[in-house]
């Protein structure tokens, strides 16, 4: 039996208008000329939401994501099309949406409850649990205005939770709190999916929508390019992020007295490589010149998911390699035995640095890497596991 619908979005489109003049100035001489253009947000987009349902939305940064939850949390009017809702909607969507500054994290409760519909004996039965969740006791009586912003989150994702919705529509602002908070914040949703609520989370950790989604939906330059499985979301926006990482500029930085003339990734014949897999011998091969002697410099790089997630740092001297003065031409070779990464694309950046840390010379998006996974498992990390089984 399908569950009943609670978010209907009938194609809908959002244009915003920007105000292109350059001064104040520009505004008062030239007001009958002043530059209007139009911004396509979202174009003729349809998407239903239902009971039971974690649908993530993703998408690269402008796709439209943040519009679309918008309007479907009614802070935000559509251009044209329709949207009908059910139920009570919880939205957590921009850092201080629903609070006042100049109100204390107690009074804020009972304001930002009253705008996600909860009257005041309701929130008064809840208070306490809103801030043993929160985790902001001692400050609850402190204006929010003095508030860090993992504090913020921690208050309203406490009081949107606690509100009882059948609807729950989170923004990227988890990613502020810390690391405790946040698994208390995916414990609470997972609880929410348990409970048949609907959820929907727009988020750029493809790990975090697969593991938290029944379903993707994928939006580029505002428009809907698909609606389905999860795990086939994912897939198409990395497949996105690749085509638009290969045609994106390298960012390089010099200061003259170290040049990187050239970086590849290569196999153990020192053959480049775009494509490898989970387990492979890969290298890393820098030539630069360095215009005078330097007597000690230090290596770097680092990789990111295809996303722009950090996920590991090496440091020549942090390893404990000791490197040898150098003038004129080099190539510094750095040997990885096991790849240890999972199935997607990753991007690597390098740094030729001085003893205090300040680089020479870096070079950021210098290499990107197709890797290929085991099939045992998914994700950016590829841990090599075993299972036994006691009796």
């Amino acid at each position: 039996m399908s569950m009943p619908e609670v978010v209907r979005v009938q194609y809908v489109s959002k244009v915003f208008k920007l105000h292109r003049d350059t001064s104040v100035k520009d505004r008062v001489l030239h007001s009958s000329r002043a530059r209007v253009e139009e911004f396509r947000a979202l174009d003729n987009v349809s998407v239903d939401v239902s009971l039971n349902e974690s649908v993530g939305l993703m998408g690269h940064n402008g796709s439209g994501k943040s519009t679309l939850l918008k309007i479907m949390g009614s802070i935000i009017r559509p251009t044209s099309g329709r949207v009908t809702t059910r139920g009570r909607m919880a939205a957590l969507l921009e850092l201080g949406a629903g609070f006042h500054q100049d109100l204390t994290g107690r009074e804020n409760v009972f304001l930002n409850a009253s705008i996600l519909g909860m009257t005041r004996a309701e929130t008064e039965a809840c208070f306490d649990e809103i801030v043993a969740f929160s985790g902001i006791e001692q400050f609850i009586d402190t204006q929010v205005k003095f508030y860090s912003s993992g504090m913020y989150v921690r208050l309203a994702f406490a009081v949107a939770v606690h509100s009882d919705p059948d609807v729950l529509l989170v923004d990227e602002v988890l990613a502020v709190g810390d690391e405790p908070f946040q698994r208390k914040c995916m414990d609470k949703i997972h609880s929410f999916q348990m409970e048949g609520r609907a959820i929907v989370l727009v988020s750029h950790s493809a790990e975090q929508v697969e593991s938290v989604c029944t379903r993707g939906v994928v939006l580029d330059h505002g428009k809907l390019v698909f609606d389905g499985s999860t795990s086939d979301a994912v897939r198409i926006l990395r497949e996105g992020f690749q085509r638009d990482a290969l045609s994106a500029p390298i960012h390089t930085e010099e200061t003259g007295v170290i040049s990187i003339r050239d970086i590849a990734m290569t196999d153990q014949g020192g053959e480049p490589i775009r494509v490898a897999r989970t387990g492979d011998t890969i290298c890393i091969r820098i030539d630069l010149t360095a215009s005078k002697r330097i007597e000690d410099w230090v290596t770097a790089f680092s990789l990111d998911t295809n996303l722009g997630q950090k996920l590991h740092y090496y440091n020549s001297r942090n390893s404990g390699a000791t490197l040898p003065a150098i003038e004129g031409d080099a190539t510094v070779i750095i040997t990885v035995p096991t790849l240890t990464l999972g199935e997607g694309m990753y991007r690597m950046n390098v740094s030729i640095d001085d003893a205090g840390g300040q680089p020479f010379a870096q070079r950021d998006g210098a290499w990107d890497l197709v890797v290929q996974g085991n099939g045992i498992g998914s994700g950016p990390v590829a841990l090599d596991s075993s299972i036994v089984v006691e009796s």
